[in-house]
């Protein structure tokens, strides 16, 4: 569940990086300094550290003073690996690490964009040309009132996700959606490296009120239209392997009863035929459980994790567009977005 400010831990497909070691020292040694240990970099690809309570607890649960040296060896060494002292790639020590710089709580984050160039008010030329590209078939269409200052707001997130199948998928996806409707704002996660964050908004921000539950079901939404096309070759492929499991284990069971309905034909014992059909009974039974396990094997189970949770505001400009459509006019509050060059109704 989410709280009102706190997310508890439990798209954009970001590309896996290579493997570096130099990188990876860097990156221990920073992260088990802000955990408490004392590092030293003693050769390029060895780190040197002292670690007691929190930062211990990568080796041992209780926290008790460690003291070892982390070797980097590259890629593509041929020597045995020894997990508690190198880290090599999908090193668990790698994990550990990484899940110990999470918070408990995920806080929402909130960032406002700074106002640039392509923040400027639309004229009216173009605004009613992006607004006709965007809904086409309007007969008549106008401002009713100038243009406003107003805020426009996205929802980003970081999520990891471990899809567990028969072959196991990690993957890193960053998603934005516009709200409140949810829109997935592709064009934005993509952008969002280059990003330019005002340390201050030039005016007040009236950030939406927290609904944990509906950015819940907005993430859920968006994240399974992200890994649909993943999803859906992982399923083909499981079916298949089921498809293939479960002829197998019809083929033995029934042969076994075919068997047993021969031999029960051919006795001319009362008690044989008995014997026969519970036999039968219990094969059915047992048919039915192997059944149900490879089913329950052959499952698909998605896990995400959500590391970063951010409420960006941009500036967008608020007015009342007024649109005939087939002999009917409508007027309604639109926010017009600089940076999407989108508009958005009231209440999408």
């Amino acid at each position: 569940m989410l709280n009102v400010e706190c997310f508890p831990l439990p798209p954009m497909n970001l590309t896996r990086l290579p493997h570096d070691p130099a990188a990876l020292a860097d990156f221990y040694q920073e992260a088990l300094e802000h955990l408490g240990a004392v590092c030293e970099r003693s050769w390029f690809d060895r780190l040197q550290l002292v670690a007691e309570d929190r930062a211990a607890r990568l080796w041992n649960d209780t926290g008790a003073l460690h003291e070892t040296e982390l070797h980097f060896p590259a890629p593509d060494t041929t020597a045995p690996r020894d997990a508690a002292r190198e880290v090599f790639p999908g090193c668990p020590l790698t994990f550990r690490l990484a899940g110990m710089l999470l918070p408990e709580n995920l806080p929402l984050e909130r960032a406002v964009f700074a106002a640039g160039e392509r923040s400027r008010q639309p004229s009216a030329d173009v605004a009613e040309k992006l607004w006709r590209a965007q809904w086409p078939g309007g007969e008549r269409w106008r401002l009713e009132c100038d243009f406003t200052p107003a805020h426009h707001f996205s929802l980003l997130a970081l999520v990891r996700c471990e899809i567990q199948a028969i072959d196991q998928h990690w993957s890193l996806h960053r998603l934005a959606l516009s709200l409140p409707g949810g829109e997935r704002d592709e064009p934005l996660a993509a952008a969002l490296d280059f990003a330019q964050i005002a340390p201050e908004s030039a005016q007040p921000v009236a950030w939406p009120a927290g609904d944990p539950a509906r950015c819940r079901h907005l993430l859920n939404a968006a994240l399974k239209e992200e890994l649909s096309e993943e999803l859906g070759s992982i399923r083909r492929r499981q079916e298949n392997y089921l498809r293939r499991e479960l002829d197998r284990v019809d083929d033995y069971f029934e042969g076994y009863a075919a068997e047993l309905k021969q031999r029960a034909a051919r006795s001319h014992s009362d008690a044989t035929k008995i014997k026969a059909n519970e036999r039968l009974a219990a094969a059915n039974a047992e048919h039915a459980r192997r059944q149900q396990d490879q089913i329950q094997r052959h499952e698909i189970r998605v896990l995400p994790r959500f590391d970063v949770l951010l409420l960006l505001a941009e500036t967008a400009w608020e007015t009342k567009v007024t649109v005939q459509h087939h002999g009917k006019s409508a007027t309604r509050p639109a926010r017009f977005v600089p940076r999407a060059r989108r508009w958005f109704l009231a209440g999408d």
